[in-house]
């Protein structure tokens, strides 16, 4: 049901392609693994809190999860910069599934208790980057932020 929402608020024209919403998973994924290396360390519940949202939002198996963050990983070994996993964000998603993904950048950056600069300068350049207004981006710091125990 949600990889159905989600799918709705893929670009209109792009919604029934199956590797759009791969090509989008992989590019979330990526940011999510940035967000939880940017501290220096993977903490376990960065981690979960990135595998409990791919496989809510994107409907997958516990082995899809492996395979899809193991891509992202190496992806993101290789990368030289967010634009190339931002661009495919921004080119197939609407501005709510954009947030969303912000939302969930924050969820894996607090999950350890603790924000790091690094992780906090992250997601501010990724929100700019995918053109998520600035009271959104402050929203959804805050949303994060009350999930906190």
């Amino acid at each position: 049901m949600l990889l159905e929402q989600f799918k709705k608020l893929l670009a209109p024209d792009e919604s029934s392609s199956g590797t759009t919403a791969d090509a989008v998973a992989l590019a979330s994924a990526a940011l999510l693994i940035e967000v939880a290396r940017a501290d220096f360390t993977a903490d376990d519940a960065e981690l979960n809190a990135m595998i409990d949202h791919l496989t809510q939002v994107f409907s997958l198996s516990p082995d899809d999860v492996d395979r899809l963050t193991a891509q992202a990983a190496s992806q993101v070994d290789h990368a030289t910069s967010l634009y190339e996993f931002t661009r495919t964000v921004n080119d197939n998603c609407t501005p709510k599934a954009r947030i969303q993904l912000i939302d969930a950048m924050w969820q894996v950056a607090y999950a350890d208790g603790i924000l790091h600069k690094y992780e906090e300068h992250l997601i501010r350049r990724t929100s700019e980057l995918l053109y998520v207004a600035h009271a959104d981006f402050i929203q959804a710091k805050h949303r994060a932020k009350a999930l906190i125990p």
